[in-house]
């Protein structure tokens, strides 16, 4: 019988994790008969109650097994935690706020006994403020213009993966993550299942507009030097630019003489070249600091226990 994993990222959902379990309950004891399956939490350094509720579901249940992370580390390096312990034939990501429905599971694991590597849900409804749309939309469009790699504004985490796509992931180490670029980085054989997104069954998002800036950075640098290119053409041009502009200048100066005039036009030039200079110091600036990151070769994360014990434990098992 083939063993499906279901990967579970959470950090502070003390309020979420009994409905969703309640409702992936409902889904994975219709499938018994089919499939042999595990429920892997990661406590990403949750500051509430939901590792006590994850070790008491443990308890009650053996197909629950849990990591605690040593601390937050992002949901980013979470998921990587989840790919180096699952041990399904697959493993299906998704959030425990039930935002994406566990019903639509079933059909996801029928297009992967299709053939299919990589399975991602295609959200049909998604009740989002018009800014919130339209930066999301934005960003996926640059995300798009600037590196190779094409990535869904629709599509999230909630996924199904195939063994192949989930050692894929593995050997990708970095630390400066965006899982959502490496799932089509890897390419593979994939489709996807639509489906309605709702409302967080409890509790409050933890991604505010930090968050999202961040990992929107980390998007567009971890697949494209684009910007560095960007910064490189511009700054030829302007410098083109500025050298006729001299020209001219010097001319001017030699047919009707040098007045002191031309004091606006002065500080726009100065003020638009000290702009773009700035501009491309933070864009360098940003990779530089990736560099910097991925260079000391820390580990992506530490684990503080699985299931409540040592975490060689489980992984030797």
């Amino acid at each position: 019988m083939k063993k499906v994993s279901i990967i579970v990222p959470t950090y502070n959902e003390e309020e979420s994790l009994p409905h969703f379990y309640e409702e992936m309950c409902k889904v994975i004891d219709s499938l018994s008969n089919e499939y042999d399956f595990e429920m892997l939490f990661i406590n990403d350094g949750s500051k509430d109650n939901t590792l006590n509720i994850l070790d008491q579901l443990r308890k009650k249940d053996p197909r629950v097994n849990y990591i605690d992370m040593s601390r937050n580390f992002g949901k980013e390096i979470g998921m990587l935690a989840g790919f180096d312990y699952v041990r399904g034939n697959c493993a299906i990501t998704i959030d425990a706020d039930l935002q994406e429905p566990p019903s639509v599971i079933p059909e996801m694991l029928r297009k992967w006994e299709d053939g299919y590597d990589d399975v991602f849900g295609k959200r049909r409804l998604r009740e989002q403020s018009v800014f919130k749309k339209s930066t999301s939309k934005l960003f996926h469009e640059i995300i798009r213009k600037l590196s190779d790699i094409e990535v869904d504004s629709e599509s999230g985490d909630f996924r199904l993966l195939d063994r192949k796509c989930i050692e894929a992931l593995k050997t990708l180490r970095e630390t400066q993550r965006y899982t959502k670029g490496m799932y089509s980085w890897i390419g593979f054989n994939k489709t996807y299942v639509e489906y309605d997104i709702s409302k967080r069954v409890a509790g409050k998002t933890k991604w505010n507009f930090r968050k999202l800036l961040h990992l929107a950075v980390n998007g567009i640098t971890s697949h494209s030097v684009m910007p560095l290119k960007l910064a490189s053409l511009i700054g030829v041009v302007t410098s083109f630019v500025a050298f006729i502009y001299m020209i001219y200048i010097i001319i001017k100066a030699i047919i009707y003489g040098d007045p002191v005039a031309g004091f606006p036009t002065l500080m726009t030039v100065i003020l638009f070249l000290g702009g773009f200079i700035l501009l491309a110091l933070g864009i360098i600036g940003e990779y530089l600091g990736r560099i910097f990151v991925e260079t000391k070769r820390r580990p992506p994360y530490f684990v503080n226990s699985i299931n409540g014990c040592n975490p060689m434990d489980f992984k030797n098992n």
